[in-house]
């Protein structure tokens, strides 16, 4: 899979004392943590309320693993019609980045407050001064590609913290970036001091964003019964999957698609449902031995009571197994080894396990029991890394195209099975989501749409791949460590 062809671009307008640095660090060191290579620059801004101080960061969304020792050239001042993140502490600040340009309607997720500090200019004036926050209002629903708009300040004071964690979290809850929320609180939680409070503003700033709730004075939009039974099924095989909180963070996830159509909503619900509980070998071990399992063994076998049945489990784990347990370091170091040496599936060893029996039982009952390890494993941080990157694809196409939006999403059906068969999916996925979600040939929304569904089918009817390679008019490649932020 080809890598980005640039790097994300990230303007950040804040006032004196609004943490505007800390903000641009936090940003840094999450996008490290990440494996992104990242770069920020800042400009003074002139005193007595004449202009703030602007941030710069590029980010490049792709693990430093893929480079080859490479690295990309980064931009130290932004540039007009080629920002794709404006933040502005204030609202004049983002009625300044739009005239100035910074603000595209192709390109651009503008965050701003709507609260107001009046600028010398304004107050100089003999009569009321003051610019027309509707006109920048107007402006930037029209200007921008998404405005992400609402009062931070106060939602800043209500938090008791400072503008930035606010901004922050309306950033990262946006979308906008490929940055997962847990490594932005880590980010904010690494500088210590006033953290929690800064945590409770990056909270009410991702929440509106992300439309987990809706800004003061707006009613959640009601959903039909159909797609709300979708989503209750889905946080409740979550919550049996690894906890309430994963459930919460799957109900999260669906609330950024904000007043989406309810059928792309429930389609994306059931899709993001069966990803989130993705069978790794925790998973296959907690299945096989509940008593459901052998309730249903019993009866599919016709056993009368007190019939002894003896269940066997064929498995045959391998060097990847293995791997997606690991930390993420230790997992691609593994993998990184067997692959330079051809051997990634050289070690699978076939087993017969009995888990009808007390040792198989407990063997396979052991497996089952790191669930609560889950969060830590290679695979998940791969598997939610790949799931932002989807979903931010499904949130970009919604304001376009409905159509679309549905073809993207549907996407992640390819992904199924384990070993050999999951891999292929995989790499059919990316092949897709690159040339055809993220980097498409046509701006037409209908004609993108069919091109997406038409490379689906053919990764779906072909298993060798042949017919999505001449689909694509490319070979397509699987490299595992795209699956990692």
């Amino acid at each position: 899979m080809s890598l980005p062809e640039r790097s994300i671009t990230v303007l950040v307008a804040a006032l004196g004392g609004e943490g505007g640095g800390v903000m641009a660090d936090w940003l840094m060191h999450a996008a490290t943590a990440c494996g992104f290579p990242a770069q920020a620059t800042s400009i003074p801004g002139v005193a007595q309320r004449t202009g703030a101080t602007t941030y710069y960061l590029e980010i490049f969304p792709a693990r430093r693993e893929l480079l080859g020792g490479r690295e990309p050239v980064m931009s130290l001042t932004p540039s007009p019609g080629n920002v794709d993140v404006m933040v502005a502490s204030e609202l004049l600040e983002a009625g300044r980045a739009m005239q100035n340009g910074f603000v595209s309607p192709e390109r651009t997720t503008l965050i701003a407050s709507t609260h107001r500090i009046y600028a010398t200019m304004e107050k100089m004036q003999m009569a009321d001064g003051r610019f027309s926050s509707d006109r920048v209002l107007a402006a930037a629903k029209q200007l921008a590609r998404r405005a992400v708009l609402f009062d931070m300040r106060q939602l800043a004071q209500d938090s008791g913290t400072v503008i930035n964690a606010v901004l922050f979290g309306a950033m990262a809850g946006s979308g906008a970036l490929p940055l997962p929320r847990a490594v932005c609180e880590a980010a904010i939680r690494r500088a210590g001091k006033g953290a929690e409070a800064s945590l409770r503003g990056f909270t009410a700033g991702y929440d509106i964003a992300a439309g987990a709730r809706s800004t003061p004075g707006a009613a959640p939009r009601p959903l039909p019964p159909e797609t709300r039974g979708i989503l209750e099924l889905g946080a409740a095989r979550l919550r049996d999957y690894q906890g309430e909180a994963y459930a919460r963070l799957y109900l999260e996830r669906i609330a950024t698609l904000g007043d989406a159509d309810p059928g792309l909503i429930g389609e994306v619900g059931r899709q993001l449902a069966l990803w989130m509980s993705y069978e790794d070998i925790i998973r296959v071990a907690d299945l096989k031995t509940r008593r459901s399992r052998f309730e249903r063994v019993r009866r599919e076998t016709g056993a009368q009571d007190g019939e002894p049945v003896v269940v066997i489990d064929y498995l045959k784990p391998g060097v990847e197994e293995v791997a997606s347990l690991l930390p993420p370091t230790l997992g691609r170091r593994l993998l990184a080894w067997a692959e330079r040496r051809g051997k990634l599936d050289a070690y699978n060893v076939g087993m017969h396990v009995r888990t009808s029996g007390v040792f198989g039982y407990l063997l396979m009952r052991s497996l089952a029991w790191l669930k609560p390890w889950r969060p830590r494993s290679l695979r998940y941080a791969e598997e939610q890394a790949l799931i932002e990157r989807w979903l931010a694809a499904v949130r970009d196409a919604a304001p376009r195209s409905t159509a679309l939006a549905l073809e993207v999403a549907e996407c992640a059906g390819l992904l199924k099975g384990y070993g050999e068969t999951h891999r292929r999916g995989r790499s059919n996925f990316l092949a897709i989501l690159d040339a055809l979600v993220e980097n498409p040939a046509t701006t037409d929304t209908a004609a993108q749409a069919a091109a997406i569904r038409k490379a689906r089918e053919a990764a779906l009817a072909d298993p060798e791949q042949k017919a999505l390679e001449k689909t694509l008019g490319r070979p397509v490649t699987w490299m595992r460590a795209e699956k990692t932020r």
